[in-house]
């Protein structure tokens, strides 16, 4: 889906100011916050597509907060709309009814080890790759009101693939709930004037990893 969330591209927000000796944290709900999600990642509540899809459906003013506040609004929506949780007991803060149970069943300290580690989104071909390298491609130009990883600030643009990754879980489908559905998975570089303007830095070059369902042949 469009939304705030997609920000390549756009100005306005004023300059990076790194913050000196900054804290992992700077509150300890923020690490609560990160507990939780790795827990209920762990339990399999949602996938990381899912968890994207839920920090997208975010209001702008909302979104801009920070990134645990993001973090935490995903996970609120999150629980609702996949059936642990309803409205009123995240507004009480509380249960107020037996919840569901997650398909992996509880977290237990025996799940640190795997939660520490991502796992890999890597799958079998079911069939060639349709571009290979050196291969000039165009960034369709879609709105889809589902999830994608095809920033817009690229849509419809024309690049060269530079790099092959194999077949991966298709974003698109798993925030769905369609299953894993791989694609094969490209890198591929966009010329910076191509995609800012003539007033862009004629050595600037921006690379994107892309699905093939995002790209067609130039």
């Amino acid at each position: 889906m469009n939304g705030i969330h997609d920000m390549g591209g756009m100005d306005g927000f004023g300059r990076v100011e790194p913050e000196e000796s900054e804290p992992v944290f700077h509150g300890a709900w923020e690490g609560k916050v990160m507990a939780a999600s790795r827990a209920m990642g762990a339990i399999g509540a949602w996938n990381i597509d899912q968890g994207r899809y839920g920090i997208e459906q975010l209001a702008p003013q909302r979104y801009l907060t920070s990134y645990y506040h993001r973090w935490l609004a995903r996970c609120e929506w999150a629980l609702v709309e996949y059936g642990y949780a309803d409205a009123d007991e995240i507004a009480a803060g509380r249960s107020l009814r037996p919840g569901k149970a997650a398909p992996r069943g509880r977290f237990t300290l025996a799940n640190l080890d795997r939660i520490g580690n991502r796992g890999s989104y890597a799958r079998p071909s079911s069939a060639p790759a349709r571009f290979a390298l050196g291969d000039r491609v165009r960034a369709k130009n879609i709105n889809p009101k589902g999830h994608t990883r095809l920033p817009r600030y690229v849509r419809g643009h024309l690049g060269t693939v530079e790099r092959l990754h194999g077949c991966q879980v298709f974003p698109d489908s798993a925030a769905a709930g369609e299953g894993d559905n791989p694609q094969w998975l490209y890198t591929v570089r966009f010329d910076g004037r191509d995609l800012w303007g003539a007033d862009a830095d004629p050595t600037l070059r921006v690379s994107v990893e892309a699905f093939e369902p995002y790209l067609e042949p130039a």
